[in-house]
C-alpha cells in the first residue's frame, strides 16, 4: 500500500536517437521511433520514514534475529564469515541468472579452469569483501569502489563509472520503447547518487528499513550500465555492517530472496510508485529463511569437521589439523593457497594436504600431476545444498 508520505518517481519525455533507425520492416522502424518516457528519480535524503505498526514490529524481529545470529557467530570457535560471504554472493548472482556449483566458483578463485558465470561470481565475492571491509564510512567513493571489484575483472571499462547512455528493464534491446521500466537519464545519475548518499548517512531510520530503501533507490536509479543489482545489494550488506546491526557476521538476504524473486522484483517497482513497505518488508521477511538456512549450513559444515577428529591421523599440534579447519570455509585449495593460510613452506603445506589425503577429508580433482587441487566433498556438500534449500524457501 502507497504511504502519502514516500516520494513517487516521475518521469520525463526524452528524444530517442538510434544508429539503426532504417534497420529493419517500415512497421518494427516506426517502434522504435521518437520519444521514450524516462523515469525521473524524487529526492530522498530528507524524506519522512513512517512505518506502520506491523512493518515496524517486522523490522525490530528481524533486526533481533540478526543480532542473536552474529552473537551466536562471536561465540563460536570457528568464524563462518567467509563461508558465508561465498554463499551470498552466488545468491545475489544467482537473482540474475549468474547460477554456478560450489566447486566450480572455488576454482575459479584459484583461478583454475575459468567459467564465465563462476568468474563473475568471484568478482561478486570481490564486492562484497569490498563493501564489508574496505570503507572507513559509506559515500559516493565507496559505491564506486564496489562496483569497481565487481566488474574490472571482466568489464573493465566501465568499472567503477556512472553510465553514459540509457538502460531500461524489458522490452527489446533495440530501443527503450515498450520496456517495462526505463531508468533516470545518465545526466541525473550523478546528482540522485549524492542525494541517496546523504539518506543513507542518516541515523533516524531502523537500519533493516533504511537499508532496504538504500537498495530500492540504487536499483531504481540504475547507475551502471551494468552490475547494479549485485552492487546494490553489496551496498545493503555494507549499511549493515557500518550501522552495527551486524559485527562478524554475514546475513545472506540473497539466498533469502532467491525462493520468489517475481515477488522482489515486484516490491522494486512499487517503490517507485511511492510503496515503501513492500521492500522493507521482503527483505526483512528475507532475513528468516536466509538465517534458518545459514544454521543448517554451519550445523553440517560443523558435523563433518567433528567427523573428521577421528579420521586424522596427524600428530596434535600438526599443520594438518590448522589445515582441516581452513578447509571448512575454504574447500577447495592447492598448496599455494594452503601455505599462504597456514603460514609455513609449500613443502610442509603439502605434507598437510597428503596426510588429509590418506585420512578422507580431502581427495584430488582429476589425475593430474601438476598444479594440483584439492576439495572437502563434504564442505562443497553441504554449501551446494544451502543453494538448493534458498530456492525451495523450505524453512
Amino acid at each position: 500500500m502507497a504511504t502519502d508520505t514516500w516520494p513517487v518517481f516521475t518521469t520525463e519525455s526524452v528524444e530517442w536517437h538510434a544508429a539503426d533507425s532504417a534497420y529493419g520492416p517500415r512497421a518494427a522502424r516506426s517502434l522504435h521511433r521518437g520519444p521514450y518516457e524516462a523515469a525521473v528519480p524524487p529526492p530522498i535524503a530528507d524524506a519522512v520514514v513512517h512505518l506502520p505498526a506491523q512493518t515496524m514490529t517486522l523490522v525490530t524481529e528481524a533486526s533481533a534475529e540478526i543480532a542473536r545470529f552474529d552473537g551466536e557467530t562471536l561465540g563460536a570457535t570457528t568464524s563462518f564469515a567467509a563461508l558465508l560471504l561465498r554463499t551470498e554472493a552466488a545468491s545475489s548472482s544467482q537473482i540474475e541468472n549468474l547460477t554456478s556449483s560450489a566447486k566450480a566458483i572455488a576454482l575459479a578463485e584459484l583461478r583454475r579452469k575459468g567459467r564465465t558465470n563462476a568468474d563473475e561470481i568471484v568478482a561478486n565475492v570481490a564486492a562484497m569483501t569490498e563493501a564489508m571491509h574496505g570503507f572507513d564510512h559509506l559515500d559516493v567513493a565507496a559505491i564506486l569502489h564496489m562496483h569497481d571489484a565487481l566488474m574490472a575483472p571482466h568489464s573493465a571499462v566501465i568499472a567503477g563509472r556512472w553510465r553514459t547512455e540509457p538502460v531500461w528493464i524489458g522490452g527489446s534491446s533495440r530501443s527503450p520503447h515498450g520496456a517495462s521500466y526505463v531508468a533516470p537519464v545518465h545526466e541525473r545519475v550523478p546528482a540522485a547518487i549524492d542525494d541517496l548518499a546523504a539518506f543513507l548517512s542518516r541515523d533516524d531510520i531502523p537500519l533493516l528499513a533504511q537499508a532496504a530503501l538504500t537498495h530500492a533507490q540504487f536499483e531504481s536509479i540504475h547507475p551502471f550500465p551494468d552490475g547494479n543489482g549485485r552492487t546494490g545489494r553489496a551496498l545493503l550488506h555494507a549499511q549493515l555492517r557500518h550501522g552495527g546491526l551486524i559485527r562478524r557476521a554475514i546475513v545472506p538476504v540473497s539466498a533469502g530472496l532467491l525462493a520468489d524473486t517475481n515477488r522482489y522484483f515486484h516490491a522494486l517497482s512499487v517503490y517507485r510508485d511511492g510503496d515503501m513497505e513492500a521492500i522493507i518488508t521482503e527483505v526483512a521477511q528475507a532475513v528468516f529463511p536466509s538465517l534458518a538456512n545459514s544454521r543448517q549450513l554451519i550445523a553440517d559444515v560443523t558435523s563433518a569437521r567433528a567427523a573428521w577428529d577421528e579420521q586424522i591421523q596427524a600428530r596434535r599440534g600438526a599443520a594438518a589439523w590448522s589445515l582441516a579447519d581452513l578447509v571448512m570455509t575454504r574447500p577447495v585449495i592447492d598448496a599455494r593457497l594452503a601455505a599462504e593460510k597456514l603460514g609455513v613452506t609449500t613443502a610442509n603445506a603439502q605434507l598437510a594436504i597428503d596426510r588429509l589425503v590418506q585420512d578422507g577429508v580431502l581427495e584430488q580433482i582429476g589425475n593430474g600431476t601438476r598444479d594440483r587441487v584439492w576439495q572437502a566433498p563434504e564442505v562443497l556438500a553441504a554449501m551446494d545444498a544451502f543453494a538448493d534449500r534458498a530456492h525451495r524457501r523450505i524453512w
